[in-house]
């Protein structure tokens, strides 16, 4: 009777064991793929970051090339009494 018990104890701690592993598993994977997504996040956040930074810088060379455009001059309006 002493081996039965011992034996599904045995059986109950390797179950137990499986489901904690199969737990970890599943947790591991969760966190590697959390990461990917921050890596890719991040990426296409910096890609996107330098490509603004060169439209504006292109938009500045462009503006400094262009001449000033030209105030209009209001003509007074003479004081009616």
């Amino acid at each position: 009777m002493r081996t039965s018990l011992a034996a599904r104890m045995t059986a109950a701690k390797r179950s137990a064991e499986l489901v904690r592993s199969q737990s970890q598993q599943r947790h591991d994977n969760l966190m590697r793929d959390q990461e990917r997504e921050r890596q890719a996040t991040a990426t296409k956040t910096a890609r996107l970051r330098e490509l603004r930074l060169a439209k504006e810088a292109a938009e500045r060379e462009e503006a400094a090339l262009k001449p000033a455009p030209a105030k209009r001059v209001r003509a007074r309006r003479s004081k009616q009494t």
